[in-house]
């Protein structure tokens, strides 16, 4: 990959990598500081990667490099942790459909949430999202489908969406 696909593959794809990261992680600096590491890493490999391959390799990056921030912060969180007992706040009187759904994506398990975020907002194929993830073809569509059910009863609540 020359300098000038580099540029135009920050130019193309910016955007979308960072929605991708910023919607499974909800933290503007973490999701742009992950969205840097990828574009980073890419650079350090530009020379291996063609330019055909460099949305899926920057995805994908972007996928792991996430992943391992989850993982960090879970650590981290889980020594700072504290055993005070905290009642969670929650309200019922949802107007905002996107609150909804938000909700309800937050309540799914990280590899669903990804696979559901990859092909609906940002339309892969589920190979792409195979690819993306580690996964096969198959499973990318069980992964989806159980998503899709628990979002469907969550939001499926009336009390949720009035």
């Amino acid at each position: 990959m020359t300098t000038a696909e580099y540029n135009t593959c920050v130019d193309n794809h910016a955007d979308g990598v960072y929605r991708f990261v910023l919607k499974n992680l909800g933290d503007r600096e973490r999701a742009q500081d992950i969205v840097q590491e990828a574009f980073s890493r890419m650079w350090e490999k530009a020379a291996d990667i063609s330019s055909a391959k460099a949305k899926s390799y920057l995805f994908t990056t972007a996928y792991h490099t996430m992943i391992d921030d989850i993982r960090r912060e879970k650590k981290l969180s889980r020594m700072d942790e504290t055993h005070a007992f905290e009642v969670p706040v929650t309200s019922h009187g949802y107007s905002d459909l996107k609150e909804v759904l938000e909700e309800a994506l937050s309540r799914l398990p990280d590899i669903q949430k990804t696979v559901v975020m990859l092909r609906d907002y940002e339309g892969y194929s589920y190979e792409e999202i195979g690819e993306i993830t580690g996964l096969n073809a198959s499973q990318v569509k069980v992964y989806i489908y159980r998503a899709r059910v628990t979002l469907k009863n969550y939001i499926g609540q009336p009390d949720r969406v009035i």
